[in-house]
Formats: structure tokens, C-alpha cells, sequence
């Protein structure tokens, strides 16, 4: 496996072209866009939830225990 540089990727793309058809490569570029950006805010979310949590845990150790 060598490097692949812009002549390379400039013939896969006209190959993909001539294969699927703008039409196609047009919506499986803004599906994956789409994936992305869902998948991003996920882990976002995931973040937030665990830094809450944490920030939960933390408090909680800070309370002096009753005996």
C-alpha cells in the first residue's frame, strides 16, 4: 500500500462519478454529513451526562457522614 496522492483521488472520484452518478454521490454525501453531525451530538451529550454525574459524585463526598 503506497501513498495516495491528488492525482489518485482525482481518478477514484471521476470513477465514482461515472459509476453512481452526481445524483447518488450527492445524497450519500449529505447522509454521511448527516451521520456525522448526529453522531457528534451524541457524544457531546454522553460528555455532558458524565461530567454531570461527576460533578453529582463529587458533591456527594464533600457531605460530612452522619453517624
Amino acid at each position: 500500500m503506497g501513498n495516495i496522492g491528488l492525482p489518485q483521488l482525482l481518478i477514484l472520484l471521476a470513477i465514482v462519478l461515472l459509476v453512481f452518478g452526481t445524483k447518488r454521490v450527492r445524497s450519500l454525501g449529505s447522509d454521511l454529513g448527516g451521520a456525522i453531525r448526529e453522531f457528534r451530538k451524541g457524544v457531546g451529550e454522553d460528555a455532558d451526562a458524565e461530567k454531570s454525574n461527576g460533578e453529582n459524585a463529587s458533591s456527594d463526598d464533600s457531605k460530612p457522614a452522619k453517624d
